[in-house]
């Protein structure tokens, strides 16, 4: 799986990129939020990768922040949304409207993007609106405070079954102790979240 793709920009478009690494171009999808921040041709560009395997292709889709990768994740988790739907989303609002708008249950705003009709926004807020409350908005006080590696752990934990709100608070307790490493900080999250369920239910069963 290619997870991230630095190279030459050698030719870009408002719906994709070739980036030369190596010797090779690499043929990628992107939405336009990547687009409106690729620097100029033959530039080095450096691009977080979603490699899509199908039967008759593999498909390699960028961007140029995290955030806008996770967001592209959790929609393609939706059912109905496939990748280029997904782009089209991304494309057609910008996160710090699009976030609030999934948290929010705002249907309207969402059939307002190209392709997207009644039954595919109460889809999408439906599987979306609890992951979306992990996304970062502009604006926002605790969720900006949060390092890279926080946020990539939040996600995960969400995308786990965990509840957002155990995860925020979670996330609070072990941050200072747990090291800066993906790993150490959720196994440091997970034996937190484990021993809490333990605990609620021996609380249950002595029916307290």
């Amino acid at each position: 799986m290619i997870g991230q793709l630095r190279g030459a920009l050698i030719d870009k478009r408002p719906n994709q990129v070739i980036v030369d690494a190596g010797g090779v171009g690499y043929q990628v999808q992107i939405p336009l939020s990547t687009f409106a921040g690729l620097g100029a041709l033959h530039a080095e560009v450096t691009l977080l990768i979603h490699t899509h395997l199908r039967e008759d292709q593999i498909a390699l889709y960028g961007f140029l922040t995290a955030r806008e990768k996770q967001c592209f994740e959790m929609l393609i988790s939706t059912s109905g949304v496939g990748p280029n739907l997904a782009l089209k989303i991304l494309s057609g609002m910008n996160l710090d409207e699009l976030v609030p708008a999934i948290r929010k249950g705002d249907v309207l705003q969402l059939k307002r993007i190209p392709g997207v009709g009644q039954k595919t926004a109460e889809r999408i807020i439906l599987e979306l609106r609890d992951k979306f409350a992990i996304v970062e908005v502009a604006g926002q006080g605790k969720p900006a405070s949060r390092s890279q590696v926080e946020s990539d752990v939040a996600s995960a934990l969400v995308n786990l079954g965990y509840d957002e709100r155990s995860v925020e608070k979670t996330l609070e307790e072990v941050r200072g102790g747990a090291g800066a490493s993906f790993e150490l900080l959720l196994r440091a999250a997970l034996q937190k979240l484990g021993g809490a369920a333990i605990e609620k239910g021996a609380r249950a069963g002595r029916g307290d």
